[in-house]
């Protein structure tokens, strides 16, 4: 299916002509939600992508192809909207348009590639000439798609460059910063000198922000083992807070849970 550009005027007949399309959307959603096991959703989680595209048709038809292959997508339409979510939360890729409203698609994907270097990013554009493509690749971009674009194509190179990514990204919560590929940590822009269990712990509270973990459930999560001495969570927490790492907080009773405070 292609994805056509038309005049505001003509949203609606452009709805009517995807009826068809959007019903199977809908129904499919369904089924792969009531289908897909807890593992399918902690690998959707894995593979999360932004997309910053300002025109919220193509954005539903986008999320709609995205999500039936099992990819976990959130839309944005203004370049400030994008960059809070990914200053908050780095996905394993980026699907970039370049004409926005409030700023340009090209000026995101230098500041992305500079900052998390591993991310994957396609640009989508109607800037379809040969130079435009050049100029978005120079710059970065691991693929460029012009418009109009065929959903099934564009989800066929999302997967491609998952999989040559691996499907991890930085995680990245205000100042502190985890890059899972390389398996460093930044604060406030200096790198941390972690050991393994200390980097795992840290990104297993990251990814379950906000959540009340026992420490019988840190230790089988990071150490492998259901049981044993809960004060070697309790140690390797303290030495993460010497850090500097403020983000973690005791649950009396309980545990610890990751709290971002900006």
């Amino acid at each position: 299916m292609t994805v056509h550009f038309i005049e505001k005027s003509q949203i609606k007949r452009k709805k009517e002509t995807f009826l068809p399309f959007w019903g199977k959307c809908a129904i499919m959603q369904k089924k792969i939600a009531l289908a897909r096991s807890a593992a399918e959703q902690e690998r959707a989680v894995e593979k999360k992508v932004y997309l910053l595209e300002d025109d919220a048709n193509i954005g539903e038809l986008v999320k709609c192809a995205l999500e039936m292959s099992n990819i976990q997508i959130e839309c944005y339409e203004t370049v400030a909207s994008f960059m809070a979510a990914v200053e908050k939360s780095a996905p394993a890729a980026a699907l970039l348009d370049i004409m926005l409203p409030d700023g340009n698609g090209l000026d995101v994907l230098a500041k992305l590639k500079q900052k998390y270097p591993s991310m994957g990013v396609i640009m989508l554009s109607a800037l379809g000439q040969e130079t435009d493509k050049v100029r978005g690749l120079n710059l970065g971009a691991d693929d460029y798609i012009s418009k109009p674009f065929g959903v099934l194509e564009l989800t066929a190179r999302v997967n491609a460059l998952l999989r040559r990514s691996g499907g991890t990204a930085s995680l990245v919560r205000g100042n502190l910063s985890l890059d899972e590929e390389t398996m460093t940590a930044t604060l406030r822009g200096v790198k941390l000198e972690l050991n393994n269990k200390e980097f795992n712990l840290l990104k297993y509270l990251m990814q379950k922000e906000g959540k009340a973990l026992t420490r019988e459930n840190i230790l089988n999560a990071v150490w492998g083992y259901d049981e044993g001495e809960t004060r070697t969570v309790d140690n390797h927490v303290a030495r993460l807070r010497k850090l500097g790492i403020d983000y973690i907080e005791t649950v009396f009773g309980v545990g610890y849970k990751f709290v971002y405070r900006e």
